[in-house]
């Protein structure tokens, strides 16, 4: 009974050390940016857009992640929006840093020529 109990004693000390030290998940604030391109922009041209966006983590340090990714919804309801980017960071003073910073601004400068239409959407991600 003793060692059950000097068990059970040393499961709950551990448990409570777990859960004390257990990192709850930090909220980000979300930067979601659709392009709809131009039915002019060639293959190459839009490459270009993807290289010059997925350069931009290199070139801003306030960017927290990053992801892109094309559409492939088989809803069809993208309203001829193909690409997506997710631009994360830790604070409004980030994105405050990033919008008009210079590696930013030579991006819209890539994207201009390119660009039919944008939807921008940022939000703080919740669980």
């Amino acid at each position: 009974m003793r060692t059950l109990f000097l068990a059970l004693a040393i499961l709950s000390v551990s448990f409570m050390a777990n859960a004390q030290t257990k990192k709850q998940p930090t909220k980000m604030l979300r930067h979601a940016v659709l392009f709809k391109f131009k039915d002019t922009s060639s293959p190459e041209d839009i490459k270009k857009v993807e290289d010059a966006f997925r350069a931009l983590p290199t070139k801003i340090k306030e960017i927290a992640d990053f992801e892109w990714g094309t559409n492939n919804s088989p809803e069809n309801l993208n309203q001829g929006f193909t690409h997506l980017f997710f631009v994360s960071f830790k604070s409004e003073k980030d994105r405050e840093v990033y919008l008009p910073h210079p590696a930013h601004k030579a991006f819209v400068e890539v994207l201009g020529p390119h660009l039919d239409k944008v939807l921008v959407l940022d939000y703080w991600a919740g669980k």
